[in-house]
């Protein structure tokens, strides 16, 4: 089996597993009771908050969640909630459907706002021209991916940060780092608000992190007991949090080494396959961009063909986004990149993982070939 679907889910990593199995078979206790072995893991629970650091945010600006989605709707909704009267807020059209489908929501159901989304460079990037001529005192809210889960693209955070500041200086700015948190080397996040979701890092479902700075305006997510300063109600998710810490810190040790591998085999898999005959780079220069993702068309084979016939070699690869992946529907990510209908339906997302090998991507680069090749016997002229 080779998986080339990272950016849906990863694999659990078996120390990180232990981790998980360790906390619900032995120290299984709830962090907000009083005897000692769960003052314990409070307390490591503690230290976790206190990792991210680097990237600029105190331990109680760190704030656990079931993972990105949540993370997300907590940072839109949260901060809408808090308004009153008219304002404008600010995505653009290539958000994951979490944020994309929440502003959505707002423009639909509250007249009070004024909701733009902004369009894309056609690398993918936002347009930072067009949000800097949107910017203005009325705007709440700007969310903008750090990268976009479907074709690798980069925004750049300082430059939007900067403009938001100079322009727009009340402005809440939230970023879904879901597919760029430990991609990069550590560095500081220029954000009010930033998404975290485990399972791209080899961690469990269902775990997720809301970065979120002090005096932040954000009415928060979940009523209930008060966990999480009582930003985020709900039993501490203690297994999983833990084990997101331990993923956390494999990747944080061997950050380069990762890195350096992602990108090593994104570019050997795009040159593989450019040589081919009519295949288009979707997204941003190759060797630009996020390192694990690479989007890819290729002319005259649909993409979910062409993905069914991968999948009986135990090859898999996306079509897009696994949250709208069921949906029978235009591509909304290479719609909004202005790339014809023929391009979109041949498309091809690949993502890799650091565990990614560069044997893995020859092989399925052959399988590739040649499934290309006999499917193009078949198109229509």
């Amino acid at each position: 089996m080779i998986y080339l679907d990272n950016s849906a889910t990863t694999r659990v990593t078996e120390p990180v597993a232990k981790i998980a199995d360790r906390y619900m078979t032995e120290l299984f206790y709830n962090p907000a009771s009083n005897y000692p072995p769960s003052v314990q893991i409070e307390k490591e629970i503690l230290s976790f908050r206190s990792m991210f650091s680097d990237y600029g945010y105190a331990p109680g600006e760190v704030f656990f969640t079931s993972g990105g989605t949540e993370s997300n709707n907590i940072s839109v909704f949260g901060c809408v909630r808090k308004l009153r009267g008219k304002h404008r807020i600010i995505t653009s059209k290539v958000e994951h459907p979490s944020v994309y489908n929440v502003f959505r929501y707002l423009q639909e159901r509250n007249p009070d706002l004024d909701v733009v989304f902004l369009d894309v460079e056609h690398s993918g990037r936002a347009d930072l021209d067009q949000l800097e001529s949107c910017l203005n005192e009325e705007t709440a809210l700007v969310s903008l991916m750090h990268v976009n889960n479907e074709t690798g693209a980069v925004n750049d955070l300082n430059a939007i940060s900067a403009l938001i500041r100079k322009h727009a200086p009340k402005a809440v700015f939230h970023s879904d780092g879901v597919q760029s948190f430990c991609k990069f080397p550590a560095e500081r996040i220029p954000c009010d608000l930033y998404s975290v979701s485990g399972h791209k890092l080899h961690a469990p479902k269902g775990v997720g992190i809301l970065l979120m700075k002090k005096n932040t305006p954000n009415e928060g997510g979940l009523i209930g007991g008060g966990q999480e300063n009582g930003f985020r109600s709900g039993t501490t998710n203690v297994p999983s949090i833990l084990a997101l810490k331990e993923a956390v810190r494999i990747y944080r040790d061997s950050s380069d080494a990762f890195i350096g591998q992602m990108r090593r085999c994104k570019l050997r898999l795009y040159a593989n396959l450019i040589s081919m005959e009519d295949v288009f780079l979707n997204g941003p220069a190759a060797d630009g961009g996020a390192p694990h993702i690479l989007n890819l068309s290729f002319a005259g084979v649909r993409g979910e063909v062409l993905l069914n016939a991968l999948a009986a070699h135990e090859i898999y690869v996306s079509t897009g986004s696994a949250c709208s992946s069921s949906q029978k529907s235009e591509n909304r990510i290479l719609s909004a990149m202005r790339l014809d209908k023929a391009r979109r339906e041949s498309a091809i997302r690949f993502s890799l993982c650091p565990y990614t090998t560069e044997e893995e991507i020859d092989l399925a680069s052959e399988a590739i070939r040649q499934e290309v090749a006999k499917l193009r016997k078949y198109r229509r002229r």
